[in-house]
């Protein structure tokens, strides 16, 4: 009876802490589409379940983080949800590919128009982001996500290297090495452009000598037609001269 009784309590609990996690881990989360590389540019994802069972998702706030902040922020249209893309001025001015950029996005919002993220469901907001700093491993976005209920969960709480998750974890994006495949593959290019230009130019060498070759055989062959020719027709003369001497005698 004992071992029943304490292999129900076991088995309570573990439901209980089943229960209990279930909720925590579906929060406000980022990845990227491919890769997010140092340096690059990327398209991210943001993705909203909802959490509760008698509220829908109405409003989604992410602020950016104003460390490494991004000169190209383009949000992609999601049907039944309003955008606001909020910028602020920078301290330090970007220089990005030659040009000075003063402003960069400080936060953007999507705001329900129509739709919900109801009990049971998730959406995802898509962003096209850059350029990705390269003196980091990751970004930090901090997100505000409102229920129709007037509830509001901050998703604020930055995690620490070998710590715990938080109960309320931010959303980060994992930044990849900057590839240096672009520069082999342009190094790869170059030779094959050079390859290629050395084929042209001795298939050109080869194109340009060629006509001389066909002009030599053809005239050597006119000359041998011609030697032919002449013999035939010294063959022909002496045997008209032989066919009028045997007609005369």
């Amino acid at each position: 009876m004992n071992v029943s009784r304490i292999a129900i309590a076991g088995g309570v609990a573990a439901s209980t802490v089943l229960l209990l996690a279930g909720p925590a881990a579906a929060h406000v989360s980022v990845q990227p589409q491919g890769e997010a590389a140092k340096g690059s540019y990327a398209t991210i994802n943001f993705k909203v379940p909802n959490e509760r069972d008698d509220a829908s998702t109405v409003k989604l706030e992410v602020n950016f983080p104003a460390e490494h902040p991004l000169s190209s922020v383009s949000p992609q249209a999601v049907p039944g949800w309003k955008i606001k893309v909020d910028k602020s001025k920078l301290d330090k001015p970007l220089d990005v590919h030659g040009k000075k950029i003063t402003e960069a996005v400080s936060k953007v919002t999507w705001t329900s128009d129509g739709s919900k993220i109801e009990p049971g469901y998730f959406q995802q907001f898509p962003l096209s982001v850059g350029q990705l700093p390269e003196d980091a491993d990751q970004l930090v976005f901090k997100a505000l996500q409102t229920y129709d209920n007037k509830e509001v969960v901050r998703w604020i709480e930055e995690p620490v290297e070998g710590g715990e998750e938080p109960e309320s974890p931010a959303p980060v994006l994992k930044l990849t090495a900057a590839s240096a495949d672009a520069h082999g593959a342009a190094a790869a290019d170059d030779k094959s452009d050079h390859a290629t230009d050395d084929k042209a130019a001795k298939d050109t060498k080869a194109d340009s000598a060629s006509p001389s070759a066909s002009a030599d055989s053809s005239d050597g062959t006119a000359r041998i037609l011609g030697v032919v020719g002449i013999v035939i027709g010294i063959a022909g003369v002496a045997f008209g001269v032989l066919a009028g001497r045997r007609r005369t005698a």
